[in-house]
């Protein structure tokens, strides 16, 4: 079995969304398909149907979290060292060669990235071309329109 890397924040985002579906989420579900049973003929209760479908969404993103939760491998980035390389969970300050705009990203697990918030995933082009690499050298990322070089400014654990 594969384990899979997840931020100390991944995790804890995903327990709280897990947390939220079986006490609060579920049984509402299972109170409204109560109360959508005592209006009588299921064949053409909508609200019925619409409350076991909503009853299947929540059952199969509850499966989906436990699964992803069983198979992570924590990782606490402010647990280890501070060697100036770029691993996961570190934050990597970036600066274009060419047009000197500078990046900021964390790199995170597949499930936890979001590129609006500065989290990309560690196995994206950008992430693969950083990891193992430190402060100061150039790496060149394949892009749709070419190789694109980056020069590594700062390595941070947040």
């Amino acid at each position: 079995m594969n384990r899979v890397p997840m931020t100390v924040q991944g995790e804890k985002a995903l327990r709280v969304e897990l947390d939220q579906l079986k006490t609060v989420d579920r049984p509402r579900v299972i109170q409204d398909i109560a109360t959508a049973r005592e209006h009588g003929d299921l064949k053409e209760n909508a609200e019925y149907h619409a409350a076991r479908e909503q009853q299947g969404f929540i059952e199969g993103r509850i499966q989906e979290l436990e699964g992803k939760l069983g198979n992570c491998q924590v990782i606490d980035v402010t647990a280890i060292p501070h060697t100036g390389k770029v691993i996961f969970g570190t934050t990597v300050a970036i600066i274009n060669i060419d047009t000197d705009e500078e990046k900021r990203y964390q790199i995170v697990g597949d499930d936890e990235a979001d590129i609006k918030a500065g989290k990309i995933s560690v196995n994206s082009p950008i992430a693969r071309a950083l990891v193992g690499k430190e402060e100061g050298d150039i790496v060149g990322v394949q892009a749709p329109g070419g190789i694109i070089e980056y020069e590594i400014d700062q390595v941070m654990h947040v």
